[in-house]
């Protein structure tokens, strides 16, 4: 009998704690994270309105990579990264290339979370993680084929990772996860008790 594994997901994972001064990086990150949570009024105000737990500048700022340095250090470490990702998707990408097209604060307050969606009209999306506290939110990826399952049977507590329906991803700090923008995704409910900072990206074909 032979078994094939066809039509993967791939995750892509990589930890940015190798870099040289990672510590200075990522503190500098998270003070830069903080800033912008305090000073701007608008993404304050967007968070409100929409329900968000805490404070995201999704919705406010689209220029963090001009805005402070250290958001164009972490674009510089990104580009590689979604870089190398295509080249394991085995991407044709013709003559263009991947851009990153946004890139967003995200501050989880205790008890906040974030519901299931997909990023639309990108091609990889992602997550650096700054400040994951003890209890801090995994990163819940889905299946995407459930949609399609109907009447099929749960799958056993014990089965493989690659056939549970849902996979919980534990970041630390200077964990990147990226993934294929059409794969739905959603971050639990934080249990820690203090906020879990992460920085959210994009990338679009061009």
């Amino acid at each position: 009998m032979a078994l094939r594994t066809l039509f993967v997901t791939p995750i892509y994972e990589a930890s940015l704690t190798t870099d040289r001064f990672f510590e200075n990086f990522n503190a500098e990150i998270l003070e830069a994270c903080r800033m912008l949570e305090a000073e701007d009024s608008a993404g304050r105000a967007w968070c409100r309105e929409h329900g968000y737990g805490g404070y995201t500048s999704y919705a406010s700022l689209n220029d963090l990579p001009q805005r402070a340095s250290v958001f164009g250090d972490l674009k510089s470490r990104l580009d590689r990264h979604a870089k190398a990702f295509a080249q394991a998707l085995s991407f044709d990408l013709g003559g263009g290339r991947l851009k990153l097209d946004s890139l967003w604060v995200n501050v989880l307050k205790p008890g906040a979370a974030h519901t299931g969606h997909i990023h639309p009209h990108s091609v990889i999306s992602g997550t650096y993680y700054v400040e994951t506290p003890p209890g801090a939110s995994a990163l819940k990826i889905e299946d995407p084929r459930l949609p399609l399952m109907m009447a099929a049977p749960p799958r056993r507590p014990d089965a493989p990772e690659e056939a549970q329906p849902f996979v919980y991803l534990q970041p630390s700090p200077g964990t990147v996860y990226m993934w294929e923008s059409w794969l739905r995704h959603e971050v639990p409910a934080n249990r820690a008790r203090t906020p879990r900072v992460s920085v959210s990206f994009n990338y679009g074909w061009r």
